[in-house]
This record gives C-alpha cells, sequence and structure tokens, in this order.
C-alpha cells in the first residue's frame, strides 16, 4: 500500500466514523447547551458544600448535566473549589462532566457497542466512589486550605487578571434564575443563551474533534497488528488485565487528546487489541492529558498536582478493571472486534436520516445563536477569544486587560496563550459602564429592580447601586434609598464579597454589620476576614455606592 492510498484511506475512515456520530454529536452538544443556559452556577456550587454521599451522588449529577471539556471542566472545578466548594466535590463534579455525560455515552454506543456506553457509566460511578474514599487520605486539609489561598492570591494580589471572578450572578442571569425553572424554559433568551453555549462548545472542541478522527483513521488503517501485540500484552490472564488497564491511561497521558475527541481513539485502539478494561480505562483519562497536568500545577501548586496526577490513574486504572470483572462475573459480553469501526460508504439508512433530521437542527441552533440579541439573549456573556467557549461575565475562568477592556476566558490556559500574543485573537470583551461610578459592569439586556420587582435596562436605569460586588439597577430614585437603607431586607439571596459564594439571606452561616450596613457571609471564617479589612473586598470605596441617578 503506497503512502498516498494509506493516507486517502486513513482520512476517509476517520470521516465515515465522524459521520457515523455526527447526530449524535449535535444532539449532545444542544442539550449539554441547554442544561447550562438553564442551570445557574451559583445552584452548582450551593450543592457542593461537603463530600457526603448525597453530596456526592447530587454533584455527580450536576457535573454530569454540564458536559464540557476537559479544560473547562478542570477550570469550572478551580473556581469552585476557589470559592468554597469542598476540593473532592469539586474534583468529582470533574469526573461527572467529561465522563459521565450523554454525548459521550451515545458516540460509544455507535462506534464501539452498548457495552462501552453502559461501562461509562458503571466504570464512571466506580471511579468516583473510589475517590471520594481515596482523597481524604492523600489530600490533607492543611494542604489543601494551602491550595485555596494560592488561588485567593493569584487573584487578589498577583496578576490583577483574576479581580473580575466570583461577583455572583447578576444583571439577566439573576433575573432569569429567579423566575420558576418552568418560565426560564419559555424564554427566547434563555434558548438563545443555550444555542451560544452549543456553537462555542462545538467550536471549542473542533481541534480535539478533528485530531481524534483523523488519528483513529490513521491507527485503524496504518498501523500493524503487530504494534499493539507489543505494546498491549494478551493471553496472559490476569497479568494481561492489569498491564492493559496501566497502560491505557498512559497512552491517554502522551496523546494528549481529551474530552470526546478520545472516543474515536478508543475505538482504534480496542480494534488493535487493548482489553475492554483497558479500553475503559483509557477513555476515563482524558483528565490526565499532559497539558492538564501542567494546568493543575498551575492551579494548585506542583506537590498536590503530583497526587492529583497519581490518585487519577490510579482509580482510572482501577475502575477500568473493576468493570471488566464485573461484566465478565455478571455474563455480559464485551463487543467484537470490528473489522472496520465504520462502513466507508454512504447508505439510505438510519444513520442517514438522522444526520440529515439534526442537520436541520443545527442550522436552528445556528440560527437562534446568531440572533441571540434579538431574541433577547446574550446578556451577560462574552466569547473566549481563543478556543471559542461562552463564558459568563460574572463567573469567567479568567480574565485579562487589552486595549481598556476586558478579556474573559475559560480558563487560565487560554489566558496565557492570548497573553503571549493578543494580536493573534479577536478580542471579544464585554463591558458597559455603570451609571456614574465609571465602574466596569457586564452588559446586560436588562435587570430585575430588587425592590419592586420591575423589569428595568441597567444602561438607562433611574438609579444604580452597589452591594457586596453586586450592581443593582432600579426604576426610581425611590426604590433605590429603600434599597440602600437596608439592602438585606429587598434580597433572598446574596454574594458572600469575601469567598464569592452564594449564601440564603434567612439562613446565613455568619452576619455581620460595617459602616452601619449589614452583611450575610457563608461562614464565621469569611466574616472574620471580611471585618478585618473590608475595603479589601468591597470594590468601591464604601459598603454601598450611591450611584448618580438620572
Amino acid at each position: 500500500m503506497s503512502f498516498t492510498t494509506t493516507i486517502a484511506d486513513s482520512l476517509q475512515e476517520g470521516f465515515f466514523m465522524f459521520w457515523e456520530t455526527l447526530w449524535a454529536l449535535v444532539l449532545g452538544f444542544t442539550l449539554s447547551g441547554a442544561v447550562q443556559s438553564f442551570v445557574s452556577r451559583a445552584e452548582m456550587q450551593k450543592a457542593m458544600g461537603d463530600h457526603k454521599p448525597r453530596t456526592i451522588v447530587r454533584t455527580s449529577l450536576l457535573g454530569a448535566a454540564s458536559s464540557s471539556c476537559s479544560y473547562a471542566a478542570s477550570a469550572l472545578a478551580k473556581s469552585l473549589f476557589q470559592r468554597g466548594a469542598d476540593f473532592t466535590a469539586s474534583m468529582v463534579f470533574m469526573f461527572a462532566s467529561t465522563n459521565l455525560v450523554l454525548e459521550l455515552g451515545i458516540i460509544l454506543w455507535l462506534l464501539m457497542g452498548w457495552q462501552f456506553a453502559v461501562a461509562e457509566f458503571v466504570g464512571g460511578t466506580i471511579m468516583i466512589v473510589l475517590f471520594v474514599l481515596l482523597a481524604p487520605r492523600i489530600f490533607p486539609a492543611p494542604e489543601l486550605e494551602a491550595a485555596r489561598t494560592r488561588l485567593d492570591a493569584s487573584r487578589d494580589g498577583g496578576t490583577g487578571h483574576e479581580g473580575h471572578e466570583g461577583h455572583g450572578d447578576t444583571g439577566t442571569d439573576a433575573a432569569q434564575q429567579a423566575l420558576p425553572f418552568r418560565q426560564r424554559l419559555r424564554s427566547k433568551g434563555g434558548w438563545a443563551d443555550a444555542a451560544g453555549y452549543t456553537v462555542s462548545d462545538l467550536t471549542m472542541l473542533r481541534r480535539e474533534l478533528v485530531i481524534g478522527y483523523v488519528v483513529a483513521g490513521l491507527i485503524a488503517v496504518a498501523v500493524p497488528a503487530s504494534v499493539f501485540s507489543t505494546v498491549f500484552l494478551s493471553g496472559h490472564g490476569v497479568l494481561t488485565d492489569l498491564e492493559n488497564v496501566v497502560v491505557g491511561p498512559f497512552i491517554a497521558f502522551i496523546s494528549c487528546v481529551c474530552s470526546i475527541g478520545n472516543v474515536p481513539l478508543a475505538a482504534a485502539l480496542y480494534e488493535g487489541g487493548i482489553s475492554f478494561g483497558g479500553t475503559v480505562a483509557f477513555i476515563f483519562a482524558d483528565l490526565i492529558a499532559l497539558p492538564l497536568v501542567v494546568i493543575y500545577g498551575t492551579f494548585y501548586g506542583r506537590k498536590l498536582a503530583v497526587r492529583l496526577f497519581l490518585s487519577f490513574w490510579l482509580v482510572m486504572s482501577t475502575a477500568g478493571l473493576v468493570t471488566d470483572l464485573l461484566f465478565r462475573a455478571v455474563g455480559i459480553g464485551f463487543p467484537h472486534r470490528r473489522a472496520e469501526i465504520a462502513m466507508t460508504r454512504f447508505e439510505w439508512n438510519y444513520t442517514m436520516f438522522l444526520n440529515i433530521v439534526f442537520l436541520g437542527v443545527a442550522a436552528v441552533v445556528y440560527w437562534a445563536y446568531r440572533n441571540r440579541e434579538r431574541l433577547g439573549g446574550g446578556g451577560g456573556y462574552a466569547k473566549d477569544p481563543v478556543c471559542g467557549m461562552q463564558v459568563e461575565t460574572a463567573n469567567p475562568g479568567a480574565t485579562s486587560r487589552h486595549d481598556g477592556h476586558t478579556v474573559y476566558f475559560c480558563s487560565d490556559r487560554c489566558r496565557t496563550r492570548f497573553d503571549k500574543d493578543p494580536g493573534k485573537f479577536e478580542t471579544c470583551a464585554v463591558v458597559a459602564l455603570t451609571a456614574g461610578s465609571g465602574s466596569e459592569r457586564r452588559a446586560a439586556p436588562e435587570a430585575t429592580d430588587p425592590v419592586c420587582g420591575m423589569t428595568v435596562d441597567p444602561v438607562t436605569a433611574a438609579a444604580h447601586a452597589t452591594y457586596a460586588g453586586q450592581d443593582f439597577s432600579f426604576c426610581s430614585t425611590g426604590c433605590h434609598d429603600t434599597f440602600v437603607a437596608d439592602p438585606l431586607a429587598h434580597l433572598t439571596e446574596v454574594r458572600d464579597p469575601v469567598c464569592g459564594m452564594t449564601v440564603e439571606v434567612a439562613h446565613p452561616g455568619a452576619t455581620t454589620t460595617v459602616d452601619g450596613t449589614r452583611y450575610v457571609l457563608c461562614s464565621q471564617g469569611c466574616a472574620d476576614a471580611f471585618v478585618a479589612d473590608p475595603a479589601r473586598y468591597l470594590p468601591d470605596s464604601g459598603p454601598i455606592v450611591r450611584a448618580a441617578t438620572r
């Protein structure tokens, strides 16, 4: 076989793997975008205060619902931990949001068989249980507090890039999240934002998807069976099982392909001879790809990052092995190793029909994305100029300043790439000026007056006031003055000015009064820190900014 023929056959194999799974990609990313739009970051954060069984189950479900790429998942887990979420729960959220997701299960079923789709959820659950049992023994509380302090220092002191994190949900998002869930689902703006998440997630993962399918095609066509027999033991019983589940994650580590892009690679590896358990371990190991391990070091320090890497590898390999043995014990047969992973020709079958239908769905989603502002969406979001992900401007993974504007990113990795060469990327900052204060506030088409409940335009509002780092818009000076006299009387939830957590006004962890203004905080530790230095945690010179009225 000539070199040209090999390349052509490999690309053809990769394309038809993509064609086989196209409808599932559209369905999965569309559902994921809807969940991200309608489930707020604050709701997730409130559910992750410890690592008790009930909390872990809730966290796993939230993670599975908020499907995201590995880089974005690591940044979100970092942000949740930094703002007060339990470390173990934050890592479980990261596991679930990359491994227990619908689109991954569908792609596994189509390319590799229903057994792998079931193994994703069974093995993922095993992996989470193992990590929850292991984490308290290898991550001491003092080291975790030191890691949280490190993150706080990088936000508050070192670079000036993180100053906009942790400001809670304001503007449109706060108004949306205050509505009943069914009413949120009927919002055109909410669905437009869901379309934005769908398009940006596909844009963000385009590199992983292309690399995954192309490399999988090359492996399926060009790599001889002798290579697989050299790398993966076979015919040695338990030794084969152990070697495969250890080597599988190592291949994921050096391949640097993560998220859903590693499924075509897994299909090629399984066709080549790696065991069922080794393939499952490889699929789980997208969170230990080399670039992500480097990111863990940046977030938590080198020592903690090494422990994370080794503990992840251990639970991923163990979960793959246990899943393999469990399937054998209950009599579930492993999928046959296919002569070809996908048919390399077009046929009029259910795949063709579903792809046509979901290409139509994709067209509608893209139209909603392009017209999101007209539909009432887009407020409070920015596009990461590096990867294209849609980012909440109130809860970014990182921020930077460029030409006098704030630029928002999904993660520190994207910010670092931007800062090295800003001219290479399109700047998509979403900023507006707060009337009378000159400070930055994210753009939003509407907000809710917390006193009377009226919907107002933040740009043309009669007055503004800032409380605990949140900006509030008012329909009149009367509502403004009533709010300023006692903000907590008109709020059910409010941001903790120290850690950024959302606190229920009726059930705070601690309360305090500064300069005659009452504040609620998540814990006594945050209250003590706030009383010691209020100016550090308030964005303006005083507890409440009485903005100039119109």
